[in-house]
Parts: C-alpha cells; structure tokens; sequence
C-alpha cells in the first residue's frame, strides 16, 4: 500500500489511528492532520520516529485539500488510502441553536470530509486502487439530545459513504464507515454523564471502546483483507446496538 493519510491524527481516536500505521513493521508512509494543537501533533511524529509527519488543515477551508494532497504526495509518494476522522462539535438544543453552530458543525464533519475525499479521489481512480475509511457514530443511529447537528453530520457521512462506493468500486476504490460506540478521548470529555448513558446503555462487552479497538477496524478496512467490502458500515461498539 502507498501512502495513508489520516485526518485529525494528532489526538484520539486519529492519533491511535496513526499509531497503529505507523507500529506496522512494512506498514505504508503515514501522513496526518490537525487543526488546533501543534504540539500534540509533533508529539505523534516524534513518537512515530518517522514514520509519520504532520500537515495543517482546516476542514472548512475549501483549497486547502486539494494543496494538500499534492503535498503528501509529493513528500511521501502516491495516497493510497484516507481516514477522515477529524470533527467537531457544538452542544445545544436544535431550537437554540445559531445558524453558525450549525454550519460550522456541518460544513466541518461533513463538508470537510467530502472536500478531502475528493481531492484524493482523482489520483485513486487513475491509479485504479485506494481505500477510504470515513469515521461517523452512533449519534447516527441513537437520538441524543443536543446533538442535532453532529447526529445530522455523522448520518450524512454514512449516505455519502455509500453513494461514493457505488461511483468509484469499478475504478477499484472502496468506500466504507466505521462507526465507534462511546470511546473516551478530548471529543467526548465534555458530554454531560446523559448522554454517555445514551450511547453505552446496552453494551455487551464490560470493557467498552479503546481508541486501539477502533484503530484495528480501520486497518482492516484500509488492507487488502477487506479487498471484497465497500459501502458498508463496521460498528465498533460493544455490542451497544446489538
């Protein structure tokens, strides 16, 4: 496999992400993002020891995918796989809700995801291969309030992701989801203990989510292990919506 890049790798689940590409003994070149915190991000290439380097990128810039993708390229070779993982959210009950908040959340998680997928989708259908693991949640599935905008998010990448699969398998590219159950990291420290409930009520596993345990789906989904699955959605939840 050629390059991967991961969006959001700097911390969470997309830094277990890289992680875990970067551990692999022959694993690929690992290019990753962040928004906000660049220490963390040097952070994740020094624990890497080189086998992963950081690139800025604001998902709600609409260039910036296209530039960055020539970038990767150009420092680590042809992008054979992405993992958009990056997202954010903004807590609040649909009718207090400010048009800003709502854009933000959805041109971010959404249309940031779109942008990246296409600015890599035109090297992967001519280079006939490449991977794409888009990150949603169970917010997708399971109403939690004040999560509006975030559950409208994550459901859109979900339909997205198995439009895309459909436009791009002859060209021999797969498109697919992995949906985490409630995992600890910097994007859920602030849900209120309700809405943790929500989304671990039925667990059947005592253990939970680990970061490693999503990271594992997605290099399943990026490998020629899961050469036949696309448009498909991998739940990683504990068994919470069993």
């Amino acid at each position: 496999m050629g390059a991967v890049l991961v969006t959001g790798g700097g911390r969470g689940l997309g830094r277990a992400v890289v992680e875990a590409l970067a551990a692999e003994p022959s694993g690929p070149a690992v290019a990753f993002t962040w928004s906000s915190d660049e220490g963390a991000a040097r952070a994740v290439e020094e624990a890497a020891g080189g086998r992963a380097r950081a690139f800025r990128l604001d998902l709600r810039d609409r260039a910036r995918p296209d530039d960055l993708v020539t970038e990767v390229e150009e420092a680590l070779g042809p992008l054979d796989g992405l993992v958009n993982n990056a997202g954010i959210r903004r807590e609040s009950l649909l009718a207090l809700m400010s048009d800003d908040d709502w854009d933000a959340v959805l041109d971010t998680n959404l249309g940031g995801l779109f942008r990246c997928c296409r600015a890599v989708l035109r090297g992967m259908m001519t280079r006939r291969r490449g991977s794409i693991v888009n990150v949603a949640s169970l917010s997708a599935f399971h109403g939690v309030a004040g999560q509006a905008a975030y559950a409208a998010s994550k459901a859109g990448i979900l339909g997205l992701t198995r439009s895309l699969a459909r436009e791009v398998g002859k060209r021999k590219v797969r498109v697919n989801a992995v949906v985490p159950g409630f995992v600890a990291t910097d994007l859920t420290a602030g849900l209120p203990q309700p809405a943790i409930d929500v989304l671990r009520a039925g667990e059947s596993l005592p253990g939970g989510v680990t970061p490693g345990d999503v990271a594992g789906a997605v290099l399943f989904l990026l490998s020629d292990r899961a050469a036949a699955i696309t448009g498909q959605t991998l739940v990683v939840d504990a068994g919470a919506s069993a």
